[in-house]
């Protein structure tokens, strides 16, 4: 990409796309176009065509998505998978329309079947059943590669995508009943240690392994692809090893200062026992993650004290 080349970030406000314009200004990019929803919303095909036509981005990173947690996602099943594929449809079509010289496809390691493997391999995909729970989100972003990959295919258009594992970073959501397990544990045990709690009680048995990826090591990766890689397929994103909840939790505890105690409620579920990418692909490309678990979950907990807390 080219210093003085126009990018549109979708989806700037979030927790990725955000991460992805903090580093191309770090880069010295600084010819952005970037619209908030209210601005423009990407589920109405007739804005999204007027606004690339007007606009001719050369590069486009599409990061904005209808997201939430497994109860959102279970419950609003209609509007995940209308919604997310609505705004693919329209930005990966638009970009074609208009000449778009690149475009990168964000998507989630929710579209690997629930009984893949571990780790997970970019071959995996559509070797099974999905989790039911996210299923519709799950299906819009296989959508989103496979219409990459089929754009590519009959127009020649240089779309690719990634798929991140589980990410946290500035940006992120602290709430409580919709959050993910990392910025929920970093809030729950913040308010104990506020509150000199004597515990923090925590879902589950601890048992389950989970892989983290700070925000800012995506922003590199995607990047260092949007530069290196060109093909059919995509590409997993993540560090490729992982930690059990138990782990995690202590991790955060002691970035915190809580220093009560852990109480496990094996009366609740556990989830998934493993979930782990291989990113074996990413790494013959050249790149591999910098920001370990430890020093990340501090980056995490000083973004909250900064950001969240003083919106209350």
């Amino acid at each position: 990409m080219e210093k003085s080349a126009k990018i549109y970030i979708a989806g700037h406000r979030g927790m990725v796309g955000s991460a992805i314009l903090r580093k191309l200004q770090a880069e010295g990019f600084q010819n952005f176009i970037l619209k908030t929803s209210k601005e423009l919303d990407l589920r109405n095909q007739k804005a999204v065509e007027d606004f690339f036509q007007s606009e001719k981005p050369e590069y486009v990173f599409l990061a904005a998505a209808k997201v939430g947690g497994i109860v959102a996602n279970n419950t609003y099943r209609a509007d995940f998978l209308y919604e997310n594929l609505a705004i693919q449809n329209n930005v990966i079509h638009s970009s074609y329309l208009t000449g778009v010289k690149k475009l990168m496809f964000l998507g989630s390691s929710c579209i690997y079947p629930k009984l893949a493997p571990q780790p997970l391999k970019e071959d995996y995909l559509l070797s099974g059943f999905l989790e039911p729970t996210n299923e519709p989100y799950a299906i819009a972003k296989i959508a989103g590669i496979k219409m990459c990959e089929a754009y590519r295919s009959q127009y020649n258009c240089d779309f690719i995508s990634v798929m991140p594992t589980n990410l946290y970073g500035p940006n992120d959501n602290y709430d409580l009943q919709n959050s993910h397990v990392l910025p929920a544990m970093i809030r729950k045990f913040h308010e104990a240690k506020v509150n000199n709690s004597p515990s923090v009680n925590l879902w589950g048995t601890g048992s389950p392994m989970r892989e983290f990826l700070h925000a800012d090591d995506l922003a590199e990766a995607c990047y260092y692809l949007m530069q290196n890689f060109s093909e059919a397929g995509f590409v997993n994103i993540g560090t490729g090893t992982d930690v059990t909840i138990k782990e995690l939790a202590e991790t955060v505890k002691k970035t915190v200062g809580f220093e009560g105690e852990l109480v496990w409620d094996t009366t609740k579920p556990d989830g998934t026992p493993r979930k782990l990418m291989d990113v074996s692909k990413l790494h013959s490309y050249g790149w591999k993650h910098k920001i370990e678990l430890g020093e990340g979950v501090g980056l995490a907990y000083h973004d909250f004290l900064e950001n969240h807390e003083l919106r209350k």
